[in-house]
């Protein structure tokens, strides 16, 4: 049987590494708005959780969290998302590990545009990732992971890179190369970045804002936190996510 709570270690170790690697190219403050948030439980003890904030001057927000109960269901979920300033425009990055109780494992550029219509941009963060996107779609060691949310399906790009699969070495692995290389491919995007002109950036921030609450907001799981934590933790929690608190 596989131990979950030595999975979870694994992949909470990958969000650490990159977090790492964060810290050492960006100046990062955690963020007391939050802090009651940091730790945290639900009445019977069996899920614990931790989601701390951070902000600087280029990433306006950044989560980076987990959630865990090995007591019932052998659950857990964590989450890295940088959501950057508006004086570029490169995507934002998003990770979403956990054990549901198969490893889960979700990887994607959050687009700051309108796709359909900007063809450079498209071709400028998107192409680049297809050959991933096909390397992993051919994979048949992972399972597809198909949101039954509409809104969340539609929140994903045509590059997202959403599975389930074994717990064994070669998949964690996998799963550690292709973060660090999604990673290192937008750090080179970010460093390269043209600057944003100072009459669009309150526009850019706007819709950045708006995406990052309905995100929040729209998750079919808060439902379920609801059922562990309580209305009133939940709702914190989700405002956290999208710095409402």
């Amino acid at each position: 049987m596989v131990d979950s709570k030595d999975v979870f270690e694994q992949l909470w170790a990958i969000t650490c590494e990159l977090k790492q690697k964060l810290e050492t190219r960006f100046d990062l403050h955690l963020q007391a708005s939050t802090k009651d948030v940091n730790e945290y439980q639900s009445q019977d003890g069996n899920a614990q959780g931790s989601l701390k904030t951070f902000s600087g001057k280029e990433i306006d927000w950044l989560v980076h969290s987990y959630l865990h109960n090995f007591n019932q269901a052998n659950f857990s979920a964590m989450r890295l998302t940088i959501w950057l300033n508006s004086h570029i425009q490169v995507p934002h990055l998003a990770f979403e590990f956990g054990t549901i109780p198969h490893v889960f494992f979700y990887m994607d550029y959050i687009p700051r545009t309108d796709l359909y219509t900007d063809l450079e941009y498209f071709k400028r963060y998107y192409e680049p990732v297809n050959q991933t996107f096909l390397k992993l779609q051919a994979d048949t060691d992972l399972k597809l992971f198909t949101s039954k949310s509409v809104y969340i399906r539609s929140f994903q790009s045509p590059v997202s890179l959403c599975y389930t699969c074994d717990a064994s070495e070669n998949r964690l692995d996998l799963i550690r190369t292709i973060a660090n290389e999604m990673f290192e491919r937008w750090l080179k995007w970010v460093d390269e970045a043209a600057a944003v002109p100072e009459n669009l950036r309150s526009q850019l921030a706007q819709r950045d804002l708006l995406i990052r609450r309905s995100s929040a907001e729209g998750d079919p799981d808060n439902q379920l936190a609801v059922n562990m934590f309580g209305a009133e933790l939940t709702q914190k929690l989700v405002k956290a996510l999208w710095s409402g608190l």
